[in-house]
């Protein structure tokens, strides 16, 4: 998996355009951690191979920040050109993103508007849902959100932010618990 996540930093850090990722990508490189945390954990800190295994970790999370800096500002430029993404250049986590940034977009877009019209501005902010951080307890389908969009399928042991109003209903059912962030 490193030398997989090597090259798509590469590939990423060296063209200018969005990239396509695996559509897998981001859960594929969580797996990827656990189990280097898994292992990590099993082992003498001041062996050989905890050593390698902690500088793979370091390696790990800067490719995936790099990765993740580098696509959220191409992301944003394709938005202030008022484009759409390349055809399945976006994963599904990505898409999300594209679509707040994109709804921010239109309404900076409407604010300008309104003053090169010399009509007093009148800008509409999307209402965002407070969200909420959950350990699911057991597999639960996919939902739509008090915001309507579509979150899971989850397994147990997945973590995800909802929305606040559909995080309490799954706690009140036992389905998840809130998960406390520092």
């Amino acid at each position: 998996m490193y030398s997989e996540l090597y090259e798509i930093w590469k590939r990423e850090v060296n063209d200018e355009e969005l990239t396509t990722l695996p559509a897998d990508f981001y859960p594929k490189v969580a797996e990827y951690v656990r189990r280097l945390k898994e292992e990590g954990r099993m082992l003498d800190k001041r062996t050989a191979k905890a050593i390698l295994l902690k500088k793979e970790m370091a390696g790990v999370k800067k490719m995936v920040r790099e990765i993740t800096q580098l696509r959220y500002r191409k992301i944003l430029k394709i938005v202030a050109r008022g484009e759409g993404p390349p055809e399945g250049a976006l994963t599904a986590e990505e898409e999300k993103i594209f679509k707040n940034a994109s709804l921010d977009a239109e309404t900076y877009q409407n604010l300008i508007k309104g003053v090169f019209h010399g009509v007093p501005p009148k800008t509409e902010v999307v209402k965002r849902h407070a969200r909420m951080v959950l350990r699911f307890m057991d597999d639960v389908p996919a939902i739509i959100g008090a915001d309507m969009a579509t979150y899971g399928p989850f397994k147990a042991e997945d973590v995800a932010s909802l929305p606040v109003e559909n995080a309490r209903i799954l706690c009140k059912q036992g389905l998840a618990r809130e998960v406390g962030v520092n």
